[in-house]
């Protein structure tokens, strides 16, 4: 019974490998940018995680949305259609671009609410410099989303991971140069680190339009683009497609930047703690992030076929995958929730020793609960991922909303701030959230495969004469 699911694993994995270790550089970028900062003292840290908070909200729009440009690349793969390829390309380009552009805008326009938030004057005052520079490196990485989605589309996971890897190294090696003001160059702290996101993002377009351009197999899809010749249905489409996916990982996302907000509400050492928290959560999220990519091209590819049994085997084959590595995720986090924290904090210096250590048990207790939400976190986004490759955009974004903002944002709100619980008290109401989310995706999965087998099997069932 099981052998029709796992076999399938070695090819979920081999598709999803390059798209974890992709979603993972965009994670590291963050990752290496609080651990240097980190060691400047918790304010820039928590300077750090209230300026990306601002920018996590924008970019969970501009990612959100290019993922419309995925299913309908991997239909047009599957039914053979290059042309239909190349303009899914093509329009999602000119519409990430402008989005990206916008995105921008709508930042630098919000910039004055941090003042309004309730948060450390000292954290803010950090913070405001930094976010000018992150948030204009939104336009290139949404510019290098609509060239991901494409790639993984057609299957091709392995590209967009090089020119992540590239964007890396380019970011650690000014990080270090600009932060600590090395090889000569002066100490800038947190807007050092905002340099090395912002050209690190340049360099990861450039690199993966490069990579894509020289292969025969993609030249002709990313080269003589006519931006002047959009046409509207297919505009419309992406739009519809991507505006309700860009809602659900919103709302995802900002339930997650709703507690930093919370959390700085709290003081900065709460904060820093939920930073440190929230950065470890999201390395192990881009692992169901890569699977449910993997499940949007499959079940993408099954439904240009119009195999339906076969689109319901798959996305449950990818489904029990992702539950098994969950289950691992959170024995990890049980077991190194006191020592991960460590990671972000110089634990043995003197002059901040009080604030480091409060900072580390904090972040160990918001480590358990993490620990339960890994499973509820994984399936949900890999189920969402199944569901936009079968074109299934607006009940989920439904669904999303309700379970995140009418069930788990007031819980978090209420038991952050008006319990002991405090920064636990937040990730309890993330933990409800995300399950109430994975199970209600997995039941309008398991209706729509269930409606589509049947209404096959009715047309293809032989008339009675």
């Amino acid at each position: 019974m099981l052998k029709k699911y796992t076999k399938e694993f070695k090819y979920n994995i081999k598709l999803s490998v390059p798209v974890i270790m992709g979603m993972l550089g965009h994670t590291f970028v963050q990752l290496a940018d609080n651990i240097m900062v980190g060691q400047l003292g918790t304010a820039e840290l928590a300077a750090v995680s209230l300026g990306n908070s601002f920018v996590f909200i924008a970019m969970s729009i501009g990612i959100g949305f290019s993922t419309a440009i995925t299913p309908l690349v991997a239909e047009a793969d599957g039914a053979g259609n290059k042309a239909d390829g190349k303009k899914a390309l093509k329009h999602g380009l000119a519409l990430c671009t402008v989005l990206g552009l916008s995105l921008f805008g709508v930042i630098l326009l919000a910039k004055p609410l941090m003042y309004k938030m309730e948060q450390p004057i000292e954290v803010v005052e950090l913070a405001m410099p930094y976010l000018d520079l992150v948030a204009f490196s939104l336009v290139p990485l949404i510019v290098f989303q609509a060239f991901k989605q494409f790639s993984e589309g057609l299957s091709q996971t392995r590209y967009p991971m090089y020119a992540t890897v590239i964007a890396n190294v380019v970011n650690i090696s000014l990080n270090y140069v600009f932060i600590f003001g090395a090889l000569g160059f002066p100490k800038m702290g947190v807007v050092g680190a905002a340099i090395g996101t912002l050209v690190s993002r340049f360099v990861m377009v450039g690199y993966l339009w490069f990579l894509l351009r020289s292969k025969k197999k993609f030249h002709d899809y990313v080269t003589g683009f006519d931006f002047g010749n959009l046409e509207r249905k297919v505009v419309k489409k992406i739009i519809n497609l991507g505006f309700p996916s860009a809602l659900q990982m919103l709302f995802e996302v900002a339930i997650f930047t709703a507690a930093v907000w919370l959390s700085g509400v709290l003081g900065k050492n709460a904060q820093a703690a939920n930073q440190i928290a929230l950065n470890l959560s999201s390395m192990t999220f881009m692992f169901g992030m890569g699977l449910g990519v993997a499940a949007m091209i499959r079940v993408g590819n099954q439904k240009g076929l119009r195999n339906f049994t076969e689109l319901r085997r798959i996305g449950q084959s990818i489904f029990l995958l992702t539950f098994l590595l969950e289950i691992v995720f959170a024995l990890l986090f049980l077991v190194g929730r006191h020592w991960f924290p460590t990671l972000y904090l110089d634990v043995d210096d003197a002059a901040h020793m009080a604030d480091n250590m409060q900072v580390v048990a904090l972040a160990a207790q918001l480590l358990l609960v993490a620990a339960f939400f890994q499973i509820s976190d994984g399936l949900q986004v890999v189920v969402l991922g199944a569901l936009r490759g079968m074109q299934d955009v607006k009940m989920p974004t439904l669904i999303t909303f309700v379970a995140y903002w009418a069930i788990g944002f007031p819980i978090s709100f209420y038991l952050g701030l008006y319990t002991r619980l405090g920064s636990t008290g937040i990730w309890v109401g993330l933990l409800v959230g995300l399950t109430a989310s994975g199970i209600m995706l997995y039941l309008r999965f398991n209706y729509l495969t269930k409606k589509l087998i049947d209404g096959a099997s009715k047309q293809t069932m032989p008339r009675v004469p």
